[in-house]
């Protein structure tokens, strides 16, 4: 008989797969003849399709029965709680109008980056975001994921390269989606914070039909949650952390303002007392911004499949998702660079003189916000079958991700041309940090609209099974070959392009590019305790060339319940289409302008912490980034209820593309006037250096990274006889080393080296509870790269998040399910930041300030 996949997964609550399970199924399938004809399966990080789950390369898999005690109702929320999950990973969470890739989300593994990070739906590749993140890197947006669809999520942690080609450098992420479905189950989930007033909705449906011949799975999802505003948010909503023991770092670009009259920097006289520094009126953005964006998604999934014949099977995948999202950022700021002037006849102009605008914010015109939409489409075709033994697939797929980003006049977005008119006119008043009438706002305001997409069109085919015999035992084999046609572009309004609109980034950019590819693998049994895999592939870009990447592992198993485990592999990451089609594109960093400011001085106007432009332009030249990784473990099976496994792990990434230093290129051309790097205004009588205006950059090929750890994973199963069952587990990940550009940054600011899951599920009859803490070690807070090594700062706490929930089964078709995330309501521990990303009294890339979140869930199934 066959055994269904489900049921030879094993995985721990937490959803992390503990492989001596496997090892105790393939054991006992060899003394039990009924279980020899297990059903072949493909495991994620290899082609060949075997009897068990546990190879050679570590693997986590959360299940759906893990997915559901999570609480989670998005893959965001899920994934950024592994423990493999690192730097890099974002989300909406935090993404205000400053992003470059609003309204999406991505996963990184050991904090390598989400462009180092391969994500995979059923195996295949999906076509890349239609905006990159943080100006150029390309990702796939998991937000376009329903979570509803997915049977299991499996996470490589190892690279893959040799086996899935570009971008698999720290590991990849399949998601599998659910099929063979049968009946109709219908689910939905509600719940809220108990703090700041925040809701998530979520609805599903899911309907499948079994035939003889045929089957067909239909998966509708829905999600909605709302927004918390900085507002909302006490001391995480400020940026004045000084009364808590951090920085003000409220803006220079006031409101009221300050302006140059006869050569010299003059305050606003209508500037507040407690807003006063010297000549600068500051402004706290901080109630303006989002802690967390308000979403909408809906999508469907169908997978069917039709019998052709005995041994050929016609199959087809259809997902489309439409995603709605908001961000947002404080009012426009403006500064000298936008040449803006007020004349001495200006009705309220205090001065009696003509003035320059140097730092000031249209508050009144409000916060500037983005309307985000997003619409993605996969299509997959293929048939698959055997021939004399020999499992064959051949498929093409076809893929979309299409963004739009809109800005309304009502919402901020002012153009300097038009309000340079009605300063003229005299009926915009910039003094006193007034409220100017709706009619004048609409006449100083615009409205804008940021278009993206991208394209994935692949044929691939591919051929497995038995190849020959060696000895006693059988060589297994896979092979295929790929072809992949790939186009991205984002345009910015031309209004950004004519430099009208200030204090935003835009990105611009445009590459298609072709890939071949070809893929040999080898399952070599050595003898019943042994076996290598060998493999290797051949990647031909039509913008860079090819490169070819093998891998070898090793499984041995000397006893029954003990297996060693060990791989090496080579990988590469080609250029993004983002980075090889980069165009003028801009971001706006906080630094303060030292060859200004020497020495704090508050009276001196130029040593204000002030978001800066960043220019970057081209592309060209880039050449793919080369990885090698490197895995050794073991996997123990102590007893039939205590399994163990861990792994020691390296990654070492070369020739890595990044933007080059912007540290770097202000000390090398920012301490002179008349460089064509670092641009600046005209200095002031008496300066010598004027206000910088904008930096010029690059992407280039100028970075290594490389990262140890220790990766821990053990589980403990209990009989508690007439008191149910328990299972206890631990998924823990330890970072050693996380060395960029010859600085190891373990420990430093946001990359901790410790994190752990720890979960207990008991079982009662039809009760059911789940509890979980989440664990996030300590670590350094910030200092700049080059104090790294040489300066010890404060430690940012360690923090352990409690979730909890409990299920009770109604009947055989409902569940009822009330549970709470961060359930001891625990705030993000208190850090200073960087004064660019972070702000706000916390690290925002590490920790939630989310609060206690309270759900409730019912399904019921017919």
């Amino acid at each position: 008989m066959k055994i269904p996949f489900k049921l030879s997964l094993c995985a721990v609550a937490t959803g992390s797969l503990l492989l001596p399970f496997a090892s105790v199924a393939q054991q006992q399938s060899t003394e039990n003849s009924e279980l020899q004809q297990v059903e072949r399966i493909e495991v994620t990080g290899s082609r060949i399709k075997r009897n068990d789950l546990e190879g050679a390369v570590p693997i986590a898999v959360i299940d759906r029965d893990a997915i559901s005690k999570s609480g989670f109702s998005n893959l965001q929320q899920l994934l950024e709680r592994t423990p493999v999950a690192g730097v890099g990973t974002f989300s909406t969470r935090g993404n205000n109008q400053d992003s470059t890739a609003n309204g999406g989300a991505a996963i990184s593994l050991r904090g390598f980056g989400a462009d180092a990070t391969l994500v995979l739906i059923n195996g295949r590749r999906v076509a890349v975001s239609a905006f990159a993140e943080n100006i150029a890197n390309s990702f796939v947006d998991i937000n376009s994921i329903p979570v509803a669809a997915i049977e299991r999520v499996e996470i490589l942690k190892d690279g893959a390269s040799a086996v899935y080609g570009s971008d698999a450098v720290a590991g990849v992420v399949n998601v599998i989606l659910r099929k063979d479905f049968e009946g109709t189950e219908v689910a939905i989930s509600h719940g809220g914070t108990t703090g700041p007033t925040y809701d998530e909705t979520s609805a599903s449906l899911v309907w499948g039909a079994q035939a003889k011949e045929a089957s067909a799975t239909l998966i509708l999802d829905y999600f909605k949650n709302t927004t918390i505003l900085g507002s909302e948010m006490g001391r995480f909503g400020t940026a004045n952390q000084a009364p808590y023991g951090g920085n003000d770092l409220r803006s220079s670009r006031g409101y009221p303002g300050n302006f140059i009259v006869n050569g010299v920097t003059r305050i606003d006289p209508g500037c507040p007392g407690d807003q006063a520094f010297g000549q600068t009126c500051v402004y706290d953005y901080g109630p303006a911004i989002m802690a967390v964006t308000p979403a909408e998604r809906v999508g469907a999934v169908l997978q069917a499949s039709q019998n052709i014949g005995a041994h050929t099977q016609a199959y087809v995948e259809l997902s489309v998702q439409h995603n709605r999202s908001k961000a947002q950022g404080a009012a426009t700021p403006l500064d000298g660079d936008a040449g803006l002037t007020v004349p001495a006849s200006h009705p309220n102009n205090p001065f009696g003189v003509d003035v320059g605008i140097n730092r000031y914010r249209t508050v009144d015109a409000g916060p500037r916000i983005w309307d985000i939409e997003s619409d993605s489409l996969r299509l997959v075709l293929g048939v698959k079958g055997q021939l004399n033994e020999l499992d064959w697939d051949i498929s093409a797929q076809k893929g979309r991700s299409e963004s739009m980003q809109t800005g309304s006049k009502s919402q901020g977005w002012v153009r300097t041309d038009f309000l340079q008119q009605q300063i003229n006119l005299g009926n915009y008043n910039p003094f006193g940090g007034v409220t100017n009438s709706p009619e004048v706002i609409d006449a100083i305001t615009t409205s804008l609209v940021r278009r993206g997409e991208s394209h994935l069109t692949a044929f691939d085919a591919s051929i497995s099974g038995d190849a020959f015999q060696l000895g006693d035992q059988m060589v297994s084999f896979a092979a295929g070959a790929e072809y992949r046609k790939e186009d991205a572009f984002d345009q910015p309004d031309d209004q950004f392009q004519r430099g009208l609109i200030f204090g935003t980034e835009s990105v611009s950019a445009q590459a298609e590019r072709d890939q071949y590819a070809a893929y040999i693998e080898f399952l070599v049994p050595v003898t019943d305790q042994l076996e290598f895999t060998l493999a290797g592939r051949y990647d031909d870009y039509s913008d860079f060339g090819s490169t070819t990447n093998p891998q070898v592992s090793m499984k041995w198993r000397p006893l029954d319940n003990f297996t060693v485990r060990a791989s090496y592999g080579q990988g590469f990451r080609a250029p993004s289409l983002a980075q090889i089609g980069l165009g003028p594109s801009q971001e706006s960093v906080f630094f303060t302008d030292t060859f200004r400011c020497p020495t704090p001085d508050a009276s001196n106007p130029a040593c204000a912490a002030t978001d800066y432009t960043i220019v970057f332009v081209g592309g060209g030249d880039l050449e793919p980034e080369e990885s090698e990784t490197f895995n050794v473990g073991f996997v123990w099976q102590v007893t039939d209820q205590f399994d163990i496994s861990a792994d020691v792990w390296s990654i070492t990434q070369d020739n890595k593309i990044d933007q080059n230093d912007y540290e770097n290129v202000y000390a090398a051309e920012c301490n002179r006037q008349n460089s064509t790097i670092c641009v600046r205004l005209a200095p002031l009588p008496g300066q010598t250096l004027g206000e910088l205006s904008r930096l010029f950059n690059s992407y280039i090929n100028i970075s290594s990274q490389e990262a140890t750890g220790v990766d821990l994973s053990t589980a403990y199963r209990m009989d508690m006889q007439q008191y149910g069952a328990l299972r206890l587990s631990l998924d823990y990940s330890y970072t050693h080393k996380f060395e960029k550009n010859n600085i190891d940054y373990a420990g430093e600011y946001n990359y901790p080296q410790h994190r752990w899951l720890a979960t207990a599920d008991w079982s009662f009859g039809e009760w059911g509870l789940v509890t979980s803490l989440n664990y996030v070690g300590a670590f350094e807070d910030y200092a700049a790269p080059n104090e790294v090594m040489t300066t010890k700062t404060r430690t940012v706490s360690a923090q352990a998040l409690l979730d909890i929930q409990g299920r009770y089964n109604l009947n055989d078709n409902t569940t009822l399910m009330l549970g709470m995330n961060n359930a001891l309501d625990k705030d993000p521990p208190f850090a200073i930041g960087d004064g660019d990303a972070d702000l706000y009294g916390y690290a925002s890339k590490v920790h939630n300030p989310r609060g206690r979140f309270v759900y409730a869930k019912v399904s019921y199934r017919f």
